[in-house]
C-alpha cells in the first residue's frame, strides 16, 4: 500500500501510548489471562520522551486527541497533553473490562480515554448521544475496543484521523506504529523533529 506522505492535517488523532511502568514486569499467572507487563508485550516510552513527540505539527487548528491512559498514568496524561499545548477537555470514554486486576487500593478493572483539544471541537458536528461508558471485554494484552473508533467516527464522521501507535489498520482512518503497516510515513518527518522512535 502506497504510504501518505505527511501533507495534510488531522482533525481528529487517536492513541494509546505506550507508557512506561518503570520497566515493571509483572509476574504473570496461569490461568488468570494476566500477561504480565507491558515490556513484555511492546517497548515503552517514558514521559520525557513522549512529550517530545512533535504532535502539533500534524494537528488541524481545531483539533482534538482522543488519549488512553491508565489509571497509574492519569496525571502523566494530563501532563502530556498541556506539555503538547493542549487543553484538556474532559474523559471521553470509561473502559469497563468486565474482569478486574489487582491493585494497590482497589481491584482495577477501567481505563479512561481522555480527550483534549486545540482550538475549538471540529466541526461539522456528527452523533451529539455517544455513551462514555463502554463495556466490553479484555482481549490480547492493551487491545482496546474497537467500538471506541467507531464512536469517535459517529462523533466526527467527516473530519480527517490518524491513530498513532496503531496495531492494526482500520477503515476511514490513517494509521502509524510499528504494529501495522503504517499508512502515514512519518519516520523522516519526526526525525527532522529530534524525535525517532
Amino acid at each position: 500500500m502506497r504510504r501518505i506522505r505527511l501533507q495534510k492535517k488531522y482533525d481528529i488523532v487517536y492513541l494509546d501510548p505506550p507508557w512506561d511502568y518503570k520497566g515493571q514486569l509483572q509476574h504473570s499467572k496461569p490461568g488468570t489471562g494476566d500477561t504480565g507487563g507491558a515490556a513484555r508485550h511492546y517497548g515503552t516510552l517514558k514521559l520525557s520522551r513522549l512529550k517530545q513527540f512533535p504532535i502539533q505539527t500534524i494537528l488541524a487548528d481545531d483539533a482534538l486527541v482522543f488519549m488512553w491512559v491508565t489509571n497509574p498514568h492519569l496525571d502523566q496524561g494530563i501532563e502530556l497533553i498541556k506539555s503538547w499545548g493542549l487543553k484538556y477537555a474532559t474523559v471521553a470514554f470509561v473502559w469497563d473490562k468486565t474482569k478486574v486486576n489487582p491493585g494497590f487500593y482497589t481491584m482495577s478493572q477501567c481505563e479512561l480515554c481522555i480527550v483534549a483539544k486545540k482550538g475549538k471541537i471540529p466541526r461539522p458536528r456528527g452523533a451529539r448521544n455517544i455513551r462514555q461508558l463502554v463495556t466490553h471485554p479484555r482481549e490480547q494484552h492493551s487491545k482496546k475496543p474497537d467500538d471506541v473508533r467507531h464512536r469517535i467516527e459517529a462523533m466526527f464522521p467527516e473530519q480527517t484521523k490518524v491513530e498513532l501507535f496503531a496495531r492494526e489498520k482500520s477503515e476511514g482512518w490513517d494509521c502509524w506504529g510499528n504494529e501495522t503497516d503504517s499508512t502515514v510515513e512519518l519516520r523522516d518527518h519526526l526525525a527532522t523533529m529530534g524525535w525517532e522512535i
